[in-house]
């Protein structure tokens, strides 16, 4: 794979403080939390990632050209590549660090096989980033890739960096402590493009968005910024990259007692009495066989589903897709079962897909939902085999946890 450093803007931290312009993604914030980032700064990323209005795509350019003039945003001095740690506890108090870099990568389409997907997209948000894309002449956020390196050179390299003074550290509104590193060396540069000139990448999140890269680079052939994409890029074989679960809330109507029974078709069931133990066997059954949860609104139980043997093999679609749990639950209990329609399963129709542990307990314990099934962590090797052999995983499969914030970097295109 082609990678260059980027020939960045950034924001002048002169002129702002950086916890007051930086953002999150643009399709995790919501209006209330538009509004909140909104009021913290007049040049908050979000007025050029999600700006409010009917004209948002005209204003978005306005702001980002008046920041420009403003010297709010500036051009690093040199080509840079990005290093970044993000340093968070998870749920069990345990510090996890996950390393990766900002930097482009050249546009490849997916028949080449260097770079792979694993999830479906949808029309709308493409058309959208393009609409933006084309307004201001830039990418805000990054495309999310995965690399595999077991020899972890660039790691090793950065670690030099560590103990210099950070070109950016700044804690997110999820507690997530983001240091960033600015790497300009020639040698150091060359190395990440030498360890990445044989690797296939992994799209892991922002699949809308590298997609919407290739329509523009097609659209604009003759624009060399255009061939390459801003991306994050980050190493399978670091124990510190952690793939959440997005768990399926039902929002149809059906009584406990029948879908128990209509679940009792496929799998095998274990009443376990409390949350805690539900969750930790969820994982370690998993291990041996497709393993899923199941919490029923105005039931006090919590039941583990263990997939019957051989009842993968009823799902119509290859065997590397056959052993994924999702595919398993789709297929058979939300299409086969409950009667969803792939349409609807893609709109979210009576079906809710929910991150956040958290949120999907509350759903049934407040009566929000009828049920939810609960996943297991979702295995790298899986991704990895499917996306190889050219399939895609059900949407909302996979949640990379932390999410990379917007407003560490921005990649010009003219």
């Amino acid at each position: 794979m082609e990678v260059l450093p980027i020939n960045a803007i950034v924001y002048n931290q002169e002129k702002v403080n950086i916890k007051d312009v930086i953002a999150p993604p643009y399709d995790v914030i919501d209006s209330q939390y538009q509004d909140d980032l909104y009021s913290r700064s007049e040049f908050n990323i979000v007025k050029l990632i999600l700006t409010k209005g009917e004209n948002r795509y005209s204003d978005a350019s306005k702001y980002f050209e008046d920041w420009k003039n403003k010297e709010v945003l500036v051009h690093t001095q040199k080509p840079s590549i990005f290093y970044i740690v993000q340093r968070y506890k998870n749920e069990k108090g345990k510090t996890i660090e996950r390393k990766g870099f900002i930097a482009r990568n050249k546009i490849e389409d997916f028949e080449s096989k260097k770079i792979l997907p694993h999830e479906y997209t949808m029309g709308g948000p493409k058309q959208d980033r393009l609409n933006l894309v084309e307004a201001c002449g830039a990418f805000f956020s990054q495309i999310f890739m995965v690399y595999n390196d077991k020899e972890q050179k660039i790691e090793k390299m950065a670690q030099k960096y560590f103990s210099q003074k950070p070109y950016m550290d700044v804690i997110d509104d999820l507690g997530v402590q983001n240091i960033v590193y600015l790497i300009d060396d020639t040698e150091d540069i060359k190395l990440v493009q030498q360890t990445l000139s044989d690797k296939t990448l992994l799209i892991a999140d922002g699949h809308h968005r590298y997609e919407t890269s290739m329509n523009y680079s097609k659209a604009h052939n003759d624009n060399e910024y255009a061939k390459y994409v801003m991306s994050y890029f980050t190493n399978a074989a670091d124990e510190n990259l952690v793939i959440y679960p997005t768990h399926r809330i039902i929002e149809k109507e059906i009584d406990g007692k029948t879908l128990l029974e209509k679940v009792s078709k496929y799998y095998d069931i274990e009443v376990v009495s409390d949350k805690e133990s539900f969750l930790e066997k969820i994982e370690i059954e998993n291990q041996k066989q497709i393993t899923t949860g199941l919490i029923i609104r105005n039931d006090l139980n919590y039941y583990i589903l263990k997939l019957k043997k051989d009842m993968e093999k009823n799902v119509d679609a290859p065997n590397v897709l056959q052993k994924l749990d999702l595919m398993v639950l789709h297929e058979l209990i939300l299409k086969g079962e409950l009667a969803y329609s792939q349409d609807e399963l893609m709109a979210q129709n009576g079906i809710k897909y929910e991150k956040q542990e958290p949120v999907a307990f509350d759903s049934i314990t407040k009566g929000k939902a009828s049920a939810c099934f609960i996943m297991a962590y979702p295995k790298m090797q899986d991704i990895i085999d499917v996306s190889s052999n050219g399939f895609r995983m059900p949407q909302k499969s996979t949640y990379f946890y932390p999410k990379l914030l917007s407003g560490i970097v921005i990649n010009p295109l003219r």
